[in-house]
């Protein structure tokens, strides 16, 4: 079985380094927690032991970087800002709805629509690595198969979108910072080879993401590409939901290593019980149902160009709504959002009929957000 595993991921990874096609003679010692510096770089010059994003999300942004960035703030804090998307039973995004179609309900109390948009927008994108020796070992299927995501997610970005890559094992490492330049996250990725820790602290590297996407404004998502699994983060699985509930920053999981699973014949897999597995899986699930965004648990490798597709058309065809909540009170309550689709004659669930048959469709959104409190 392990000679079959081998030649699987060997299949693969030479099938990844001719997509990626990059120098790596120099880096293949590097580790997520401490990337090999290119030659004859300066500390500043590399990402390796930086302890936050540089740029308008750290407080160590440089002047320069602030009058560069594209990064901006909302700063009215009475406005609430939600991205839905409408899918279909397959995925697919259901276009062309309108204004009054759209209800809003904070807490079951219907709210007055402020602003309302639809169409393709920029988006800015966090690409969240589990990079573990435990699971992505060198030369491994797990390792092969998170690369492949890895690069064949980034390269459906388009000019204009904003990428950041951050990976973890024991602890995240941003290895680029958010850019539109796709050399530079080409470069970024490139560093990823051989694994540091067996440690997989999901939980930690995602709070920490989220935190610091919190007032991006725009479309965002974290794409987090990982087992599932979390061995010790420092934050426990609730506070990481409320967490992640409170940034607003949907999150989009999709899980690697379904073919290890069902390989197994002992029912577990690298010293890890099924159980734990999951449990992962409903954790990824939970995660993206709370926060807007989706779970995938690909079989194969063939099956991520979908995946990857399903991703960008739900945050490309997203609608824009905005609205002013009636509570106004300043109180930090978490205040649970709804959103429906309904006929603006009758007020009843909407109907949509596509070659005379009704389609089933999803309301895909943030479950709610955290009222901020008043300034003492």
């Amino acid at each position: 079985m392990k000679t079959s595993v081998a030649a699987i991921a060997l299949a693969f990874t030479l099938g990844f380094f001719a997509i990626s096609a990059q120098d790596t003679s120099q880096q293949g010692s590097a580790t997520v927690a401490r990337p090999r510096p290119k030659p004859g770089a300066t500390p500043d010059d590399t990402d390796s032991g930086k302890a936050s994003i540089p740029s308008k999300l750290s407080p160590k942004a440089t002047k320069e970087q602030d009058a560069t960035t594209d990064i901006t703030f909302n700063a009215d804090t009475n406005l609430v800002s939600i991205d839905v998307a409408v899918l279909d039973n397959k995925g697919n995004p259901i276009p062309n709805l309108t204004r009054n179609q759209f209800r809003v309900l904070e807490d079951n109390v219907p709210q007055k629509l402020a602003d309302f948009s639809v169409g393709e927008a920029p988006m800015t994108v966090a690409l969240v690595i589990e990079f573990s020796a435990r699971f992505q070992g060198y030369y491994t299927y797990g390792w092969a198969q998170t690369l492949n995501a890895a690069y064949g997610f980034a390269s459906t970005m388009k000019p204009d979108d904003y990428l950041g890559i951050v990976a973890y094992d024991m602890k995240s490492t941003i290895i680029s910072d958010f850019t539109d330049d796709r050399a530079r996250t080409q470069e970024a990725l490139s560093r990823l080879r051989v694994p540091g820790f067996s440690e997989s602290n999901m939980f930690d590297a995602l709070t920490d993401t989220a935190s610091r996407m919190e007032n991006v404004e725009g479309r965002k998502a974290i794409v987090l590409i990982a087992s599932g699994i979390d061995t010790f983060s420092k934050i426990t699985y609730d506070k990481t939901r409320k967490m992640l509930q409170e940034s607003g920053v949907p999150v989009y999981s999709i899980e690697m290593l379904q073919v290890q699973r069902n390989m197994s014949a002992s029912g577990g897999f690298g010293g890890v019980d099924n159980m734990d597995f999951l449990q992962g899986d409903n954790e990824l699930r939970t995660f993206a149902k709370e926060t807007g965004g989706q779970a995938y648990f690909p079989l194969r490798i063939q099956e991520l160009p979908q995946v990857f597709q399903s991703i960008t058309q739900a945050l490309r065809s997203q609608y824009s709504l905005s609205y002013t909540p009636n509570n106004l009170a300043k109180d930090g309550k978490y205040r649970k959002i709804t959103v429906q689709l309904i006929n603006p004659s009758t007020n009843e669930p909407l109907r949509i009929i596509e070659n005379s048959k009704p389609v089933k469709y999803t309301i895909v959104t943030k479950a709610g957000y955290t009222a901020p409190r008043a300034v003492e």
